[in-house]
């Protein structure tokens, strides 16, 4: 009998989909009449039948284990009669069936949530019915309200929770600040960005010494106070029940989700300016070469005193003397001591052998009804950075704390790159003749050593982002094993409360250290499938790791476990935000890129793959896929170990930063997807390459050929091809095309007399 496997489905846009399976083993391929009885994210149960001509185990479904629960969005359409929801989210690959009387208000054209009422079967469409009318699909703001349905994200606060946000005090009273410590005199001052709302972290600077004598140790005293939530949000509180399901605040262009309700995250929690706020401090002693040799942490009560923006603090540190230091003299000072520690921190930095890339961040620009206006570089200068380090460094000895104390908590963990990644990059940096390379269980330093070392290479972006690729995402978890791209041994979070559920964790987890008690979690909602992928890999990790070691699996106490589960939900719905986040500004830049359809732009390719090449525009920020099939005629292989495409005729090469001019052909609304055209300069990369193999170009031109094969009849049939594209021409670059491929033919046909003349 064959093995029954268990999975969930995946389903694919053109009607195909797979298994993902829950042992962690390769999917399985479902063809399209296998999907038919199936829909996207169903539970299933499914046996492999066959490879496929790809390679692939090719399945069959022998039992729906149980049907996704979600609800289904679309836009309604009436075709013949017929009422019927075509799924915004191609991947469920068929439409949904309506009954008149299931209609409710909506109207043709306009986006709805679907409930399905019958699910579908191998000769019958799914049935449902209209829960929720969303409106017309240009409406502002439309691609947000579809993503936080399509992707589940809660986006309503319940009765209970609005109630209690609502019996909040409306400022710090009298009993609030009783047993903390009063910072008020301090000039603690926030720096954040231009749009923000919320002030979680406030910072402060002043030169110190500690001990006395000859072993006094100059450096900076650092105090970073976070907003202190878990004052407010109390273990198990409506609030708090909101705040875990959602677990991170959901950012997209011009609006918000936030974790908590606005009077706490806008306003009772937040760090406003000139009002008193409740907070949680990090009281660190910095030595002159960066490194934190003392810290305490205590509850407090501040007051900030500015709110500078990242802006204007850059422009203060590189003039103390112009228009924007006049405008806050006072503070200059401080914002020097600041810029100090900075360095000595950033010193550090470099001296553990942290890894640090330098990374092109983008921001959408909207008008006001939501369309995009523009992409701009986010620029990052020292006030972005000085924050950064103070905040690396608040995080860092919370770390210290919660493990010197044996309590259990959330650490940040990041591992480095799993064997299989490793040797990849390992065979990539060999193959690029880079001179350097990573060991079999590399470190932090070796990656950094790497990225200085070629920095000034014309490839430096190729091979900075394989080695980016090559790390694993950072996920939270009771275990720690430390944070490899930041080179520290032990790394949490505890500097954004407001918009991060681990943070208001660890601040719990730090009070119960001060007042010597222990706080245990509450009891949390079952974790759903959303983190079930990411259960599977953190064991499969685990397991590979015991097999090295040859450890055996320790056992894992209730209180663990529960943690675990924690950290395991948090880390999920972290993802979860981020793809929501990534479908809105995929959805923006298609309708933007709608507008430039049939214009060329400069480019450069951002990852190949082997069915084409991802290419990032120079001066929109947008990236676009160039189909294989736009390359040219010819066969290309996908190199893996130098992650290029190479025709086999030409020899040409498309590799990771490789410049391209391509023209926008076609852009994909519903599927998120832009695709370009490849045009001039590949003429230009092809000639190279003729060139390269002795072939002139005014001879040869841009090669199209097919890929050599043997058989006469298929040598007859593509000349056959080649004569008729000639008869038929409709465009000059066509023509070029045709006699490239007969020149290039030629040549062949040359070098295969002489080598059957050597035979005989």
């Amino acid at each position: 009998m064959l093995e029954e496997i268990e999975g969930t489905i995946n389903g694919h846009r053109d009607g195909h989909g797979f298994v993902v399976r829950d042992d962690g083993e390769p999917d399985i391929y479902l063809p399209p009449n296998e999907m038919r009885a199936v829909l996207h994210k169903d539970r299933v149960k499914a046996r492999v039948v066959r490879l496929d001509r790809k390679g692939r185990p090719e399945g069959r479904v022998v039992e729906i284990m149980e049907r996704a629960a979600q609800p289904i969005i679309g836009r309604l359409l009436q075709e013949s009669g017929v009422w019927l929801v075509a799924p915004e989210d191609k991947r469920y690959g068929q439409d949904i069936l309506i009954p008149k009387s299931a209609t409710g208000q909506a109207k043709a054209g306009q986006v709805v949530v679907v409930e399905l009422v019958e699910p579908p079967a191998l000769f019958g469409q799914p049935v449902g019915r209209i829960k929720e009318v969303l409106g017309e699909v240009d409406d502002p703001g439309m691609e947000i309200e579809i993503a936080v349905r399509k992707y589940s994200v809660p986006h309503e606060f319940s009765e209970a929770c609005i109630a209690q946000a609502r019996g909040l005090p409306d400022k710090v009273r009298e009993q609030d600040s009783r047993h903390r410590v009063d910072l008020t005199d301090v000039p603690l001052v926030t720096i954040d960005g231009e749009d923000a709302r919320d002030f979680d972290d406030a910072v402060y600077c002043e030169p110190s010494t500690q001990g006395r004598g000859r072993s006094a140790q100059q450096g900076w005293r650092l105090l970073v106070a976070i907003a202190d939530v878990s004052h407010y949000v109390e273990t198990g509180s409506p609030i708090d029940v909101d705040a875990y399901e959602r677990a991170t605040s959901v950012y997209f262009p011009r609006r918000v989700i936030p974790m908590l309700p606005e009077k706490l995250s806008n306003g009772l929690c937040s760090l406003n300016p000139d009002v008193d706020r409740l907070c949680m401090v990090c009281d660190m002693f910095v030595s002159s070469e960066g490194e934190v040799t003392a810290y305490q942490f205590y509850p407090a009560v501040m007051h900030s005193h500015a709110r500078f923006t990242y802006t204007e603090v850059a422009a203060i540190l590189a003039n103390t003397r112009g228009p924007e230091a006049a405008k806050r003299k006072d503070r200059i000072q401080d914002l020097l001591n600041l810029h100090d520690v900075y360095r000595a921190l950033l010193a550090a930095r470099a001296k553990r052998g942290a890894v640090d890339f330098e990374t092109t961040e983008t921001q959408i620009i909207c008008d006001e009804s939501g369309r995009i206006e523009k992409i701009v570089p986010r620029t990052r200068n020292d006030a972005h950075r000085l924050i950064e380090e103070a905040m690396l460094a608040a995080n860092v000895c919370s770390a210290d704390f919660i493990g010197h104390s044996k309590h259990a908590g959330l650490f940040r963990v990041h591992e480095g790159p799993t064997p299989e990644k490793n040797e990849l990059l390992r065979n990539y940096l060999k193959v690029t003749g880079v001179g350097l390379t990573i060991s079999e269980d590399p470190s932090p330093a070796e990656f950094q050593a790497i990225a200085i070392a070629t920095k000034e290479r014309p490839d430096a972006q190729q091979i900075h982002s394989m080695l980016l690729r090559s790390m694993q995402q950072a996920i939270y978890t009771p275990h720690n094993s430390g944070h490899f791209g930041l080179a520290f041994e032990a790394y949490t979070h505890f500097t954004s409360p407001i918009r991060r559920y681990p943070d208001l964790l660890v601040h719990r987890v730090i009070k119960a250290i001060l007042n010597k008690t222990r706080y245990h979690l509450p009891v949390l909602p079952t974790p759903g499938e959303a983190h079930a992928k990411l259960s599977k890999r953190i064991e499969k990790s685990e397991a590979a790791k015991m097999k090295i070691s040859g450890e055996k699996p320790k056992k894992v106490s209730a209180e663990l476990m529960a943690w675990q589960a924690a950290g395991l939900h948090c880390s999920a719905n972290e993802r979860r935000a981020d793809e929501a986040s990534r479908d809105v500004e995929a959805w923006l830049k298609c309708k933007y890129m709608r507008e430039h359809l049939g214009e060329e732009f400069g480019g450069v390719v951002t990852s190949a793959t082997s069915f084409g090449l991802f290419v990032t525009l120079d001066a929109m920020y947008v990236e676009g896929l160039i189909h294989i099939t736009e390359l040219g005629g010819e066969y290309f292989r996908f190199d893996e170990a130098r992650q290029e495409l190479r025709g086999e005729r030409t020899g040409i090469r498309y590799a990771i930063g490789t410049r391209v001019r391509v023209q926008v052909s076609r852009v994909d609304l519903d599927g998120r997807r832009i695709d370009f055209r490849l045009v001039r300069e590949g003429e230009e990369l092809i000639n190279r390459a003729l060139r390269d193999k002795g072939l002139a170009p005014e001879e040869a031109g841009e090669s199209t050929g097919a890929p050599r094969k043997a058989s006469l009849k298929r040598e007859t049939r593509n000349k056959k091809a080649s004569d008729a594209s000639k008869r038929a021409l409709p465009s000059p670059i066509q023509a070029l095309k045709a006699s490239v491929k007969a020149a290039a033919k030629k040549v062949t046909d040359k070098a295969r007399g002489k080598g059957r003349k050597t035979r005989r």
